[in-house]
């Protein structure tokens, strides 16, 4: 009687390489895709995943159940690099975009009526300064001052010094936009005379209390202001800012 003694060869293993040449595969094209700025979305996508793919088909490498090693890890270099690329493709995208705009916005026409986008936008020759009664036109907001006149401060009023002349000017804000504004952000400065000395704002019952609150679309909003000059002074320079998104305006008003 006789016995095999001959060992059963082990059953054969198949390697599961897939992940390595799946990521092998996109990290190459998530690279090439990366080299071309406006398509870093696509660098970002394939290279993350390509990324994924070959970490896992590492670890089936060190199972022994694949045995691409080196197909595996130059898809993970390949998808890091992708991801890389992606980051440097969206700023370059990011600021090529961001460069047109500012030269498209440049480029573009002014409103005919002498208006530009958010400031300094008015009736009349910025240059030289608005005229009593002119209006200073923005995107959302109308603003007009009117002519100067001579104001008497109470008694007990703030802001005026004995021997000096007291003027009043008349504001007007119109929301032309379709949100409401926040009328205190607005606010109001004067110089008066030759040498442009600070002319303070006269507070006392009737005027000074500014702007207040908020002014609805189509709504207007009219306060009256007063400001302290030297008594031989033959100007006052009124400037306006209407907010923080707003440059300001100034009108040159005749007083004396």
């Amino acid at each position: 009687m006789s016995y095999d003694t001959q060992t059963p060869q082990a059953p054969h293993v198949a390697m599961r390489n897939g992940l390595g040449t799946a990521a092998l595969t996109l990290g190459i094209i998530g690279t090439v895709a990366g080299v071309i700025p406006l398509f870093f979305w696509l660098a970002g996508l394939l290279g993350l995943i390509a990324l994924i793919l070959g970490l896992v088909g590492r670890g089936r490498v060190k199972r022994g159940e694949a045995n691409n090693k080196g197909v595996t890890t130059t898809g993970v270099v390949l998808g890091l690099a992708a991801l890389v690329l992606s980051v440097v493709g969206a700023v370059i995208t990011y600021t090529v975009v961001s460069d047109v705009v500012d030269a498209v916005e440049e480029a573009a026409p002014k409103d005919p009526s002498g208006g530009t986008d958010k400031g300094g936008a008015a009736k009349g020759d910025v240059g030289k300064g608005l005229a009593a009664g002119d209006t200073a036109i923005y995107d959302d907001l109308k603003v007009t001052v009117s002519e100067a006149k001579a104001y008497k401060p109470s008694e007990f009023a703030a802001g005026h010094t004995e021997g000096n002349k007291a003027y009043q000017v008349t504001v007007v804000i119109e929301n032309g936009g379709k949100e409401k504004f926040d009328a205190t952000l607005a606010t109001l400065t004067a110089r008066a005379g030759k040498d442009g000395v600070t002319a303070e704002q006269v507070f006392d019952e009737k005027v000074g209390t500014g702007f207040s609150g908020t002014i609805l679309p189509g709504k207007k909003s009219t306060v009256v202001f007063a400001f302290d000059t030297p008594k031989d002074a033959k100007n006052l320079s009124v400037e306006v800012s209407p907010g923080l998104e707003h440059e300001a305006s100034q009108w040159e008003l005749k007083v004396g």
